[in-house]
């Protein structure tokens, strides 16, 4: 186990930026998510703390030692890619143990390893089978094990559960969070999957466009996302967006107005006339209503029906969409007109760069 540091990290490939001035520090066992966009640069970020990729400039110090110019090998780290990557001609057993017998670990000393490990990932019944032999959730267990079996400072896992299905995700998901329990290691995990990231992480790295634009616990960036890109990209579904504007200010209040929902008052804070923001309101806290600190209303296009919770997605005032959650039975029904409102807590609000504004609506 360790803790790891990255400070000032580039990377490019001629005139185009991957990562850009990217900092990062890690504790000794924690369990760190990244997340982003496809081209965000959150693997590239993971290949080059595996030093398989170069930095074009910065630092990487894992457990305080500088590592930028030392190999994979020497790094005290294991990685567990998107692909299996086992040897078809090997059984669980040899695929398990293959590395390290280049690193002059003794067969007894390799043994015990590979035992304490299958028993981890429930692999002891199938450690005399070969790759073709297992499904692809066991795969992944091979692969999570050959990396337990060394032993390594840092783990790094680079979507490895993106070739499962769904049931598979699950129970290999449950499997990573017991490992890390167990291990108490320290895990860094790059995902497309944000039930993934909010499930796993003790802290999630938001990324985008080879930037860190937030990094936290994951139910505060749920619940406090720092600008618009954190505010759309967490969350399933998406968070509405409505335009605004400041029409007046009174008694450190600003009155909100927009096409697609009622009058909204805000404390002022450095707001001032003519501001032009955004307002955001998730599905799951929109409910029927008329008051409410937010009020909206539209005429159901379609109804999502997922069991307990449905989503109607609805055509608003300004001609766009936005979404609500329905739970129960009694969901609304095409060409319906529904009012719906929010909580103070659940409004947040976002000035012309994007940034959150601190308020409080009511």
């Amino acid at each position: 186990m360790a803790n790891l540091r990255i400070e000032q990290l580039n990377k490019r490939y001629g005139a185009t930026t991957v990562l850009n001035d990217v900092n990062l520090s890690i504790e000794d066992g924690e369990f760190v998510v990244l997340v982003g966009p496809s081209g965000c640069g959150k693997s590239t970020l993971l290949r080059m703390i595996a030093g398989l990729d170069g930095a074009s400039g910065g630092d990487i110090h894992i457990a305080g030692k500088l590592v930028n110019t030392l190999a994979p090998a020497e790094r005290g780290i294991a990685m567990v890619f998107q692909s299996y990557a086992l040897y078809p001609h090997m059984n669980v057993r040899k695929n398990m143990t293959f590395g390290l017998k280049f690193t002059g670990v003794p067969p007894t000393e390799r043994e015990r390893r590979v035992t304490e490990a299958a028993r981890m990932l429930r692999l002891e019944e199938l450690l005399e089978r070969y790759p073709r032999d297992l499904s692809g959730g066991q795969r992944q267990r091979v692969a999570i094990g050959r990396a337990i079996v060394r032993e390594p400072a840092v783990f790094l896992f680079d979507e490895p559960l993106s070739n499962l299905d769904a049931a598979l995700r699950v129970s290999t998901r449950v499997e990573i969070a017991n490992l890390h329990r167990l291990l108490k290691s320290t895990i860094v995990y790059v995902t497309h999957d944000q039930v993934e990231a909010m499930t796993l992480a003790d802290r999630i790295v938001v990324m985008n466009k080879g930037c860190i634009e937030q990094v936290g616990k994951p139910l505060d960036l749920y619940y406090e996302p720092a600008n618009l890109f954190v505010a759309g990209f967490i969350g399933s579904p998406a968070m509405n967006f409505f335009d605004a504007e400041v029409e007046g200010i009174e008694g450190g209040r600003a009155r909100v107005t927009g096409a697609a929902f009622r009058s909204l008052d805000i404390s002022a804070a450095s707001l001032k006339v003519g501001d032009r923001l955004t307002v955001g309101v998730r599905p799951e806290h929109l409910v029927r209503g008329e008051a409410g600190a937010f009020a909206a209303e539209g005429v159901v296009e379609l109804v999502e029906r997922l069991g307990e919770a449905s989503f109607a997605y609805l055509r608003r005032g300004d001609g766009r969409m936005f979404v609500a959650e329905v739970r129960g039975r009694q969901t609304p029904v095409p060409g319906e007109r529904v009012a719906l409102v929010a909580a103070s807590p659940d409004v947040h609000v976002f000035d012309a760069s994007g940034l959150r504004v601190a308020t409080e609506a009511r």
